[in-house]
């Protein structure tokens, strides 16, 4: 039995999914309008299929309870689907997540091991910072006498039912291995992808899903300003020619690939047509804001490379560099990142510094007269190290992962597991 708080949007799509799948759920709302409805059949909001779902499903596998303690009582996992407003410096409020909860622990007697669910989107460090600490003080041993986990949610208003009965993956964030089985045990049936991960992870991931798609919207708007600014370009073409490049459908490089961290971006294209455009703009007087920031966060990963080694390794120390180009399968060597954090490097008194690439040290040596060594293989060059920083995602480092991890490793392309 699953009980779900809250019957928004989320919640009611959520309970009558789980209903959908077998499940017998109650559905807990404070809100008596929303209540009246949903015994007429009714929902106070579009959603498709919604409707027919809850007149499908209502006094059969879906209850509608006034008395929460019926509904704890009966259920093993309890989702939290009830809002999160923004506060006024832009934070997200979590009172109602927290009067939720003291509503569900004063129905629970221990030692009757319950799952609370928030379902809620909460920003990174909310449920271990906050949440986790509030139950803490109602006299509830988390991972003890109470689980707690993080699920968020990735629906589309108007495509909300097939996103939930069709999810493309489910993310559970866990405090304890036991929470983090129950809530793995109810997804199964799903037969999708299911990632266990920390509760931060588990938060991060859905802001890092939001974030990036209004970043998206606004580079689009921005790039649509940019044109008009400059006069004679057919905005909606040339957004609809875009749209046609192949890797949006996955080959020959996906943009999967851009959507993935490292120390910055390089090559003859990227950095040079950047700087470019940001320039005419500026001469049509209309400032890039997006575009400006993307340069500068360019350097700033740079920065945080070099200085994030200095922090952890002394000047004296042999320092190996692993990948010279600015991408793997590439002999390119223009305006790669690891020039910039070489240089970093040197500036701060770090000489012991042993490079090597398996295609682009040559170009790498003619184009920057640097002074640092090169090893003729990646074996010899780990015979000499005692720290490795990898700069390029080449496979034969991929490879070798475990020979390579028998040294201190900074790995910021996030090829290992």
């Amino acid at each position: 039995m699953i009980t779900v708080m809250g019957l928004g949007f989320v919640g009611l799509t959520t309970a009558l999914g789980f209903c959908e799948k077998e499940f017998k759920v109650y559905g807990y709302e404070i809100d008596h309008k929303k209540k009246q409805l949903f015994r007429q059949g009714k929902i106070p909001f579009y959603e498709a299929f919604l409707e027919e779902k809850l007149k499908k499903h209502m006094n059969k596998n879906f209850t509608l309870v006034d008395d929460l303690q019926q509904a704890v009582n009966q259920s093993k996992a309890i989702f939290i689907c009830v809002g999160t407003p923004s506060n006024s410096d832009g934070s997200a409020n979590i009172d109602y997540i927290l009067e939720g909860i003291n509503s569900i622990l004063n129905c629970i007697k221990k030692p009757n091991y319950k799952v609370l669910v928030i379902k809620s989107t909460i920003p990174p460090s909310t449920t271990s910072e906050h949440i986790k600490p509030h139950i803490k003080k109602q006299g509830f041993d988390v991972g003890v006498d109470i689980g707690l986990t993080n699920n968020p949610e990735f629906l589309r208003e108007g495509y909300a039912w097939d996103d939930f009965i069709k999810p493309d993956r489910i993310v559970i964030g866990q405090e304890d291995d036991k929470s983090g089985e129950i809530l793995e045990r109810i997804y199964q049936s799903f037969n999708v992808p299911i990632f266990r991960v920390t509760l931060n992870t588990a938060e991060f991931i859905k802001y890092l899903s939001n974030t990036l798609l209004a970043t998206l919207i606004s580079f689009a708007n921005e790039q649509s300003l940019i044109a008009r600014s400059i006069g004679e370009i057919d905005i909606k073409k040339a957004f609809r020619v875009l749209h046609l490049d192949k890797r949006w459908f996955g080959t020959p490089a996906p943009m999967t690939s851009y959507v993935f961290p490292g120390c910055g971006f390089g090559g003859y294209c990227l950095p040079k047509d950047t700087m470019a455009l940001v320039s005419l703009a500026l001469k049509n007087s209309y400032s890039p804001e997006l575009l400006n920031s993307t340069l500068k966060v360019n350097e700033v990963v740079k920065n945080f490379v070099v200085n994030d080694i200095v922090k952890k390794v002394e000047e004296k120390q042999n320092i190996g560099i692993l990948g010279l180009a600015f991408k793997p399968n590439s002999n390119d060597v223009r305006d790669t990142p690891t020039k910039g954090i070489i240089e970093g490097l040197l500036q701060k008194g770090y000489k012991n510094l042993i490079a090597f690439d398996p295609m682009a040290m040559e170009e790498f040596k003619k184009a920057y007269e640097l002074p640092i060594e090169y090893s003729p293989s990646l074996e010899e060059l780990l015979l000499r190290v005692d720290y490795v920083v990898i700069l390029t995602a080449w496979n034969e480092f991929i490879k070798n992962e475990k020979i390579i991890k028998e040294k201190n490793v900074f790995d910021y392309r996030y090829i290992f597991n």
